[in-house]
This record gives structure tokens, sequence and C-alpha cells, in this order.
């Protein structure tokens, strides 16, 4: 089981999910015995190394510290325009004025951030969108670190093992949040988990970790039965009191309009999968108007505050999975030991 490698009592890693938590959430993870996850994608350097410090102050525990791979876009001064022209009607309807907002610094890995790391030695290090330079990776290994990351495919899953990681997240298509794939974009060649999580159990030898539509006792067996050595759980822990959902996406969460999440890139330019609201109802779920990750964001966050001030999601990513029937108002140290009650 996964936990006998990484170090934890119980084989549950806690999805990192940016935007939605900080270092309360991994802490109060760690302390009920499984792996918390510290998302670093949208921390500068200084914020990354101000919550490294409180989980460490806090806890001997093992956690997790996460990073995306992405390649950074060429900026496209015609894509840009031209979608912020399609937003246009909504600046008009709200009053809100395009101030070219820079878009969230979703950073991918880097030097900087592996020299952050080595003051804090964590546990376990994951990626998404594939894995660093092999230098960087090195990097990181050398400091005793196990290596994860996300794989949607059997060929995604094949890569990486053959670069040496540690274990595998298989991340099904229910998955909530953005998408790991690397080697291809077309997202017809992705299936859900329990389709996902055999094939690529047979596929190689490190140990893979369940990822997707897994919030409750009877899903977690489920990927114990088709051979996962863990699990990794995000969306039933956007409720509990230690994550930072915002209240307009707690109140969706609560809502019949959780039932409907659909993949989308309006507001990265990258495929994730959240609540379907007003924005995916008017210019339809995925758009080629949508410039490169992260670049889409920008653009949208007037809108989104404003709408958020207002108590209204329209313009927000609502990033959930496809069952959100586990979330809970709760502690996420209970609803954590929930989980594994197995027996």
């Amino acid at each position: 089981m996964i936990h006998h490698l990484l170090g934890m009592e119980l084989p549950l890693i806690q999805a990192p999910m940016a935007g939605v938590q900080g270092s309360a959430l991994p802490l109060a993870v760690a302390q009920a015995g499984a792996l918390g996850s510290l998302p670093c994608a949208l921390l500068s350097m200084e914020q990354m190394r101000s919550e490294l410090t409180a989980i460490s102050a806090a806890t001997q525990r093992p956690f997790n510290v996460n990073f995306f791979c992405h390649t950074p876009p060429a900026p496209d001064a015609a894509r840009e325009s031209t979608w912020r022209a399609a937003l246009q009607p909504y600046y008009a309807e709200l009053g809100v004025m395009d101030a070219n907002s820079a878009p969230p610094p979703r950073r991918p890995f880097d030097a900087s951030a592996a020299e952050v790391l080595e003051a804090f030695r964590p546990a376990v290090v994951s990626f998404h969108f594939g894995l660093p330079s092999t230098g960087l990776l090195q990097r990181v290994r050398a400091r005793g670190a196990k290596i994860v990351s996300s794989a949607t495919t059997v060929a995604e899953a094949l890569w990486l093992e053959a670069r040496g990681v540690d274990a595998i997240i298989a991340q099904g298509l229910e998955a909530g949040g953005h998408r790991g794939h690397f080697l291809s974009d077309d997202l017809s060649e992705q299936c859900g988990t329990f389709a996902l999580l055999p094939q690529i159990v047979r596929a190689v030898r490190v140990p893979v970790i369940a990822a997707g539509g897994i919030v409750d006792r009877a899903s977690v067996a489920a990927a114990f039965a088709l051979g996962a050595a863990g699990v990794q759980i995000g969306t039933a822990y956007l409720l509990c009191e230690e994550s930072m959902t915002s209240a307009v996406h707690r109140a969706v969460l609560t809502s019949e309009a959780s039932q409907h999440t659909a993949l989308t890139n309006l507001f990265t330019g990258r495929a994730a999968r959240g609540i379907v609201n007003r924005l995916m109802r008017d210019l339809g779920s995925w758009s080629q108007l949508a410039p490169e990750f992260p670049l889409a964001a920008g653009p949208l966050a007037p809108l989104r505050a404003h709408a958020e001030a207002a108590g209204r999601g329209d313009f927000s990513p609502l990033w959930a999975g496809q069952n959100v029937t586990g979330c809970k108002k709760m502690p996420a140290g209970e609803l954590t030991r929930e989980l594994m009650q197995l027996t």
C-alpha cells in the first residue's frame, strides 16, 4: 500500500487544490494520519515559504508539495484581443472596466521553487502536467523526496514510470479541476477512473493511486478492489472548515447545480472540470477563442470579482468532480478518518 512507501498511516492523499486551500487543510489531513498536500502553482516564493513553515512548525508527519509542469505560452496579442472582445458584452452589462488584468501567476516548477524546497525537505513532491526537467527532478530526489505525478492515460503512466517516479496517480475523467494530461490534448483518449485504474495497474510496476469520483468509503473500497495502492481525494474536502473555498463556491456545491459539471477551457485556457455556470452556458464549455493556459484567466478577473461581490459565480471557476455527494461541512481530519473506515 502507498502509505508504507510515503510514510503516512493511511493510504489516502488529499488532492492539492490550488486556489481553495492553504496550509490548514494539509496540516489537518496529516495530523489525521493521511498525506496532506500543499498546492504551490498559485503561490509566490514568499507565500510558499510561509505555508511550508506553518506546516513544518506544526507537525513532524509527512506531507506533499505539488507543482505544475506546463510550458508558459508565448504571448499572442491577436488571440488575447479576440478573447477580450468575446467578453466585452459582459463588461458592458455589468459596468465593469477591462483593466487588462494579468492572469494569476501559475508558475511551473523551476530552480527557485527547488531552492525553497531544499530548506524543508518534504517527504513527497508531486507534479501535474508531466514532470520537470531531469536536472530539477534530480535536485528534488537528492533531498530524499518521493516523486509522484498524474497520468490520464496508460501511455502517460508508462512515460512517468520510465522516468523513475515512485508512484503514479491515475486521474480519471470524473476528477475535478485541471486535467493532468501532457502527452496528448485529445480528451477522447481519456476515460473514467474505474476503467483507467486497472489498465494502469496492469501496465506498470510502481504503485498506482486512484483519483476521480472517489468521495466515500464505498468508492475507496472499489478503488482498492481494482488494484489501487492508495486513493487521492479532493472534491470531498471542499466544504471542510479548513478549506478556503469561497462562499459563492460553497453555496453552489450544496445546490442542485453541483450535479452538472463539464470540462472547460474558458477559465484558464486548459481543460478542467467545474460546475456549469453562466459563462459556460453562454459560450459553450469549450471555446477556441480562449487563449492558452493560463492566459484566459486575466480578462475574466474583473468580471469574476464583480459577480462574486454580488454573491454569484457567473464567471468563477467552480472546480468540482462529477460526484459531490461526499462533500461535508466537517473538520478535515474527521472526514479523513471517516473515508478510511473500510469495515
